[in-house]
């Protein structure tokens, strides 16, 4: 027990150490690439080697869940008490990552490919790369690690790469496990994970999920707007589907069950908003840092690309709250149960002062790691501006944040480095350009079936590793082809970012589903298929900006005007038909024109947005003249379903 102890406060130490290291760097500037880069590794590998030991003394609970960011929730975390093998391998890890900090003068300066690379790196490139694997395996699981052991085998004995020319760029370069998407994890990710650290432990959650409930609760179906609308507020912080559902699923899924919806429902509505966070503005997902290093821009452009394409899918989760409450007739909350708005921005409404402190640093064009810093260090001041959060403020929070920031970025951090494996092949053996013309052929140059092939690639890579190395895959391999047949490129990283993320919602691997399921004891197939159904815009939407990029804001001001009122609708009327309900229970042929009138508005052009609104005209004349008097659903009883 006390090794068990020791080893816990070992933990903590190194993870409030990489906290203010990061911390420290994102005020001061970053060193050189690779030597901040290898020494945010090694702070990772550490933790993994200690926090996931190769020998357990307890398994995880059974009822634990792999998370999509990695590692297990709801299981009560591993058992710290690391072996001799742990210890071997963190000794290697300071030991390979040492000899680039010794000699990074060196690497700088070498001619990669001209300058051989000698046996000693060799020996240590070899070893350094199967501890990334490893490392990667213990806290995500097997997916990643072996798409990476493919790609390198696709280079041995397919592309006939020289196995020292493969380890040079893995380990002496910055084109390999030190490359790019590990910068994004080192200087933007880690600082937006703590940002959300900071803000759950001054409070943040409680202030959503009061503003919420004081925003939508006492509407029909209030429950389930709460939960679109908290999910969509907390989302923003957390960057993790499965983590957002088990924060708020515990509250709003037995609300939406007492109200009468019913359990599958329920279980999909949570899935589906708390997915949608990793697309909401102005904190999106670890993959849309990555996506600013790719295309060049600043994050702050890539969260303006976000911003429509976010509003749409939150619309259509809460058109289908809205719709469904409607149809079967289940009302809100009363009114004694839902706290007073006013009440709840005089108490808490100050902790909104972080996110707003980063969103104008964004517009004012400040990096994206110092407009973190910014944030974090704003939230304790502000949580002590008054009693009401002052008495959860100590010592404790400040360290407890600082420790959950760095544990809760090593898996972000080893998903970056693996995927920098499949790109370092990639760029070495030129293999996108080979699987580009493989795609460009398959879909016979139409770039509506090459979006299909990428849409089903991303969904089936999502359901094996994080949202980040998927979408890093969809880049390397894919979405050169969606360019080269005419979509431009912020479309197009968007498009496969999109679908990266949808996964989470999608059978028969969804894993925000199964955490959301698992809370409403719902059956998890019942519990997939609808909440496909009520997260359908979202596999549309990317269409919609591929073929109109005016929905990224992309364009004149008039086209964009024109592009988001003809969507917004089109959205509204594709929950409508799908949910069964406008201005009244739709009958079977209202709901055919409604869904015609969807797929008109939603492809851009002024004859099909003039035909849609005829449609829509057309059914609303039908149930708001033809059947006035015809009376409304009879309200729902509150019922708890068990």
């Amino acid at each position: 027990m006390a090794l068990e102890q020791a080893m816990k406060k070992l933990i903590v130490v190194i993870a409030i150490g990489m906290s203010l290291y990061h911390l420290t760097i994102a005020f001061i500037g970053a060193p050189q690439e690779l030597f901040f880069r290898s020494t945010h590794l090694l702070f990772a590998l550490t933790l993994v080697f200690l926090m996931y030991p190769s020998f357990r003394k307890t398994q995880p609970a059974a009822g634990a869940i792999r998370d999509d960011a990695g590692g297990m929730i709801g299981s009560g975390g591993p058992t710290p008490v690391a072996s001799w093998w742990d210890w071997l391998l963190i000794a290697a890890s300071v030991g390979t990552i040492a000899y680039v900090w010794v000699h990074h003068e060196h690497l700088l300066t070498r001619f990669v490919f001209v300058d051989d690379p000698t046996r000693t790196e060799l020996i240590l490139g070899t070893i350094f790369t199967l501890i990334v694997l490893e490392a990667t395996r213990r806290i995500i699981g097997w997916a990643l690690p072996v798409t990476a052991m493919i790609f390198l085998g696709y280079a041995f004995f397919v592309a006939n790469t020289r196995p020292e020319q493969i380890v040079e760029i893995m380990y002496l370069t910055t084109e390999g496990i030190f490359g790019s998407t590990l910068g994004v994890s080192a200087a933007y990710v880690i600082m937006f994970v703590m940002f959300g650290a900071f803000m759950e432990r001054t409070g943040i959650g409680r202030l959503f999920m009061d503003f919420s409930l004081a925003l939508t609760g006492h509407t029909a179906g209030g429950p389930g707007k709460v939960a679109v609308v908290s999910s969509s507020l907390f989302g923003t912080v957390s960057g993790s589907a499965v983590a957002n559902v088990l924060v708020d699923g515990p509250i709003t899924i037995p609300l939406m069950k007492r109200t009468g919806f019913r359990p599958p429902f329920a279980a999909a509505v949570e899935s589906v908003a708390s997915t949608g966070g990793q697309i909401m503005p102005p904190i999106m997902g670890a993959a849309a840092f990555v996506m600013a290093e790719f295309l060049g821009v600043s994050y702050f452009q890539v969260t303006m690309w976000a911003i429509i394409p976010a509003f749409l899918y939150f619309l259509a989760v809460f058109c289908a709250v809205h719709f469904e409450s409607k149809r079967v007739g289940l009302l809100g909350l009363p009114r004694a149960e839902i706290p007073r708005m006013g009440t709840v921005m005089r108490e808490r409404g100050h902790l909104f002062i972080p996110l707003l402190t980063i969103l104008f640093s964004l517009m004012a064009g400040f990096s994206a790691p110092l407009c973190a810093l910014a944030g974090t260090l704003t939230c304790v001041p502000v949580a002590m501006m008054r009693k009401s959060t002052r008495k959860d403020i100590n010592l404790g929070t400040i360290l407890g944040a600082l420790e959950d920031g760095a544990k809760n970025s090593v898996a972000v951090a080893l998903a970056c480095a693996c995927a920098g494996i499949v790109i370092g092949v990639i760029t070495q053996t030129g293999a996108a350009i080979n699987f580009t013309s493989i795609v460009v052929n398959l879909s016979r140059d139409l770039l509506p079936l090459a979006l299909v092939l990428t849409m089903l690639a991303g969904i089936i890579l999502g359901m094996g590793m994080p949202t980040t190395p998927a979408y890093v895959v969809m880049v390397s391999l894919l979405v050169p082809a969606i360019i080269k047949l005419g979509a431009i490129a912020p479309a197009a990283h968007m498009f496969a970012f999109y679908f990266a993320i949808l996964s989470a919602i999608t059978p028969p691997v969804a894993l925000a589903v199964y955490a959301a399921a698992g809370i409403a004891k719902a059956p998890l197939w019942a519990a997939g298929w609808t909440a496909v159904r009520v997260g359908a815009a979202g596999f549309i939407v990317p269409f919609m900006f591929i073929f109109e990029p005016s929905l990224l804001m992309i364009g004149e001001w008039q086209v964009i005007l024109q592009s988001f009122v003809s969507a917004t609708i089109g959205t509204i009327c594709l929950a409508a038909a799908l949910f069964g309900y406008l201005f009244r229970v739709a009958r079977p042929w209202e709901r055919g024109v409604l869904l015609i009138a969807a797929l008109l508005l939603i492809k851009p052009g002024l004859l099909t947005d003039l035909g849609g609104l005829a449609c829509v005209l057309a059914v609303a004349f039908s149930q708001l003249v033809l059947r006035r008097h015809e009376p409304p659903p009879m309200p729902v009883q509150a019922v708890e379903y068990h």
